[in-house]
């Protein structure tokens, strides 16, 4: 908001915020992660969509991995980390679209990472988890997240002084480079892909195995020469119509089209002449949402290595064909489908290693791909979400996420981890998200902008990993089907079907499972089981966080919302 005040427009505040978020939740994303990011500028009549998520490094291949002893790529370590996209992608939006410097977009990440911040508690709980392995075996990572030798209790003020220090040196290669704006901004990308920052990754990587998600000590694969090479996608984003509306998501190097697969099942359904939240309402979006994931499991992987058919995928005789399949009971089969006379291939995982029980709990945790301490609970609240309107009509949205402070030890002077999103690639050949020399894996990271008539609409992200394409769609159901206002959206009941296989180690997989937050009545619940739902209660505001802009444009007024879950987003507009 301070960015807006200062005549900033959309993308530089969604820039400065991003920033923030490497700092303030270093255990849901930071600058060695990725990000996903959609934009509409003002005056333009569709999106972009900006690809921060980068490739797998060139020594990087299946045989490589089956030396190692491995059929799969474990969720953290050295192993699955990519080029780090998130910087990248944030420099790229604020030289193209925004109009600050980056002296004034990076001001606040500086000052938060030098003066400190009030630690949030799954962040404590995160460190706390996590440090018997820091002291141990990630002596790097300690040093940023054991200061005095202990974890920060939650709430306790914590800084990041390496990180401020990176900030500082980017920015300081950035001005020494020119006095303008954009030359400055490409200064930057080149400290970081080119110069010190890619030096001290390639030193640490190349310095020698360390202890992953396997319980071994593992080489890493990751070398400066692969940053080198890499430069963020700017594209125009895919596109679909929906009851009036145009809905915008970045391609299938992410999920993203599958929330346009569910619209264009939906369409065929009367969502608005039913119940909002009643067991036929959630029944025919589950059923359609169990189709529309089958098929990104089948077909989508980085375009720029395989054949992904989105015009067959999102067109009307396909999407009849496929809304046939949805009966009045529920579907546990794994149904992707034909497309062109060619056979969806889904490879089988391997089974995951299984950890004695008598191990500590931070190899328990460290054998999960998510930024989460994983607990038994419904809760699915990692990651981060941003998004942006301002007065001139500019909207964005961004997802950033990866390289948590779970996923790889802190890279010794620059004060960030790597990502580590290789875990979600096949190591068996032929499927369109199997494992190649510089190809990106397929990420979850989902950003959503809307319009209407060229006219901004919406703009809306959340946290949630697989889950994103479902709390985000159910909450634009609730606007556009059901006129809900935002924050009435934002706050109703969510829900999520387990047939859905996780990208993320260990793959975890549940048909038929259906999980709702308390407040549908009994009535429904006992409905859906009798139609063949595995229907759970799950607690109250524990799914998703779907943080939300939008416009009223026959009052000139802009909007934003803010889920109340995790306790920590925030919605303001002025």
């Amino acid at each position: 908001m301070a960015v807006l005040e200062r005549e900033g427009n959309a993308f530089d505040a969604a820039v400065a915020a991003g920033f923030v978020l490497q700092v303030v939740e270093p255990h849901f994303n930071g600058p060695g992660g990725d990000v996903s990011i959609v934009a509409h500028r003002a005056g333009t009549e569709d999106a972009v969509a900006v690809c921060g998520q980068g490739p797998m490094p060139m020594a990087a291949t299946p045989e490589r991995f089956a030396e190692l002893g491995l059929d799969q790529i474990p969720g953290s370590g050295l192993l699955p980390a990519c080029v780090p996209g998130a910087m990248g992608a944030w420099l790229r939006l604020l030289a193209e679209f925004g109009t600050k410097r980056l002296a004034e977009v990076l001001a606040p990440a500086i000052g938060y990472a030098e003066s400190g911040f009030p630690v949030l508690p799954e962040m404590a709980r995160a460190i706390e988890t996590m440090s018997p392995l820091f002291n141990t075996e990630w002596p790097s990572s300690a040093q940023v997240y054991l200061p005095h030798g202990a974890a920060p209790p939650a709430g306790s003020r914590f800084s990041n002084p390496m990180l401020a220090e990176t900030y500082r040196r980017l920015l300081g290669e950035a001005e020494a480079a020119s006095a303008d704006r954009e030359e400055q901004l490409g200064a930057a990308h080149r400290a970081f892909y080119e110069g010190f920052a890619a030096e001290a990754i390639d030193k640490f990587v190349s310095a020698g195995p360390v202890l992953d998600a396997t319980g071994r000590r593992n080489p890493g694969l990751l070398t400066g020469q692969d940053l080198a090479g890499w430069r963020p996608e700017v594209d125009r984003a895919l596109h679909q119509p929906y009851r009036g509306v145009d809905v915008f998501k970045p391609g299938p190097w992410s999920q993203g089209p599958v929330f346009a697969q569910q619209l264009a099942l939906l369409e065929g359904f009367p969502l608005g002449d039913m119940a909002p939240y009643g067991a036929e309402h959630l029944h025919t979006v589950v059923e359609c949402a169990k189709l529309a994931f089958a098929d990104r499991e089948a077909w989508y992987g980085d375009p720029a290595f395989t054949d992904v058919p989105m015009d067959v995928l999102l067109s009307a005789e396909y999407n009849e064909r496929r809304r046939s399949l949805v009966t009045g009971s529920a579907n546990h089969e794994f149904r992707p489908g034909a497309v062109g006379g060619r056979v969806p291939r889904v490879p089988e995982r391997p089974p995951q290693q299984e950890i004695p029980a008598a191990d500590a709990e931070w190899l328990r945790q460290l054998g999960n791909g998510l930024p989460t301490v994983v607990e038994l609970s419904n809760t699915r609240n990692d990651t981060c979400s941003v998004t942006v309107a301002d007065r001139y009509g500019n909207m964005v949205a961004a997802v950033p996420s990866g390289g948590w402070l779970k996923s790889s030890p802190v890279i010794p002077g620059l004060g960030f981890s790597l990502g580590t999103r290789g875990q979600t690639m096949h190591l068996a050949g032929g499927h369109p998200n199997s494992l190649e020399p510089g190809k990106r894996p397929r990420t979850t990271l989902s950003p959503t902008v809307v319009l209407r008539e060229g006219n901004p609409v919406l703009a809306f992200g959340t946290p949630g990993g697989d889950q994103q394409d479902q709390y985000t769609l159910e909450f634009f159901l609730a606007v556009i089907d059901f006129g809900l206002d935002l924050q009435a959206a934002v706050e109703a009941p969510t829900f999520r079907t387990g047939q859905v296989p996780s990208s993320f180690v260990p793959h975890e997989f549940h048909p038929g499972f259906l999980s709702l937050e308390s407040g549908c009545s009994q009535e429904v619940f006992d409905e859906l089981r009798r139609r063949g739902h595995v229907a759970e209660p799950g607690p109250e505001f524990s799914m998703g966080k779907v943080c939300a802009v939008g416009t009223d444009l026959h009052n000139e007024l802009l909007l934003a919302a803010a889920s109340p879950r995790g306790r920590q987003p925030y919605a303001v507009c002025r």
